[in-house]
């Protein structure tokens, strides 16, 4: 598949504290089976078509959560960051953190900075990890450096982030939360059912199926739309 044609698959991993809750272990227990969940869709992502996929690990509005809960989500950040490195580099995948980071523990930068200096050369999947990330405040951002006279690729340029081809969220919520708002105007929504520490590489290869199954027209009609017009004109 060329590059060209490979995908943007943007997914909320959502689930984790329930999955926990419902096993009777700590929240923290489901964060970690988050984070192998995590592994496994980055294995299977460049053999589906996908060529960026950018996760939601952590929201500006997750600083309301517990301190004890904030905590071990930054030490489990640190620790994938770590052990995944050298293996995203043996299989191309190059990883970049988006968000702010001027709120994250500083112990916290270096990992994050030597993860993306080693992975830079990946071709095969850009992985992004969306850490104290608002797409509201992104996009505040990118209109405060937006020309008076710039257009709506202008914009895009300064937002830095391609567009979203199919956005997944997990655990049967059915809503966007902040996530990637402008990329995903004409995205695909495969909303799931299964918990995120549940999620195989076979349910992103049915969120896929489903999304190929659909068709996309951006605002325009389909040929056999666009003809059937035509002929009562």
């Amino acid at each position: 598949m060329s590059s060209d044609n490979l995908l943007h698959v943007a997914v909320i991993m959502d689930g984790n504290g329930r999955w926990a809750r419902t096993r009777g272990l700590p929240r923290v227990a489901g964060h970690r089976r988050g984070a192998e969940a995590l592994r496994r869709a980055v294995e299977a992502a460049p053999d589906l078509g996908i060529g960026t996929l950018t996760v939601y690990a952590f929201s500006s509005d997750n600083w309301k959560r517990p301190s004890q809960e904030i905590n071990a989500l930054m030490r489990l950040f640190g620790t994938y960051l770590r052990r995944e490195r050298e293996r995203c580099v043996r299989n191309g995948v190059r990883v970049t953190v988006i968000g702010r980071r001027d709120r994250l523990p500083p112990l916290l930068l270096p990992h994050i900075e030597e993860c993306e200096s080693a992975t830079a050369g990946g071709g095969k999947l850009w992985l992004r990890l969306a850490v104290d990330y608002s797409s509201r405040d992104s996009i505040v951002e990118a209109a405060r450096r937006m020309p008076h006279d710039g257009s709506r690729e202008d914009f895009e340029r300064l937002l830095d982030s391609p567009a979203v081809d199919v956005l997944i969220r997990t655990a049967g919520e059915q809503r966007l939360s902040d996530f990637l708002l402008w990329e995903s105007a004409y995205a695909e929504l495969v909303f799931a059912p299964v918990m995120w520490p549940d999620f195989e590489g076979q349910h992103l290869a049915g969120a896929l199926a489903e999304f190929r199954a659909r068709e996309r027209r951006f605002g325009g009609l389909t040929a056999i739309a666009a003809g059937s017009r035509t002929a009562l004109l």
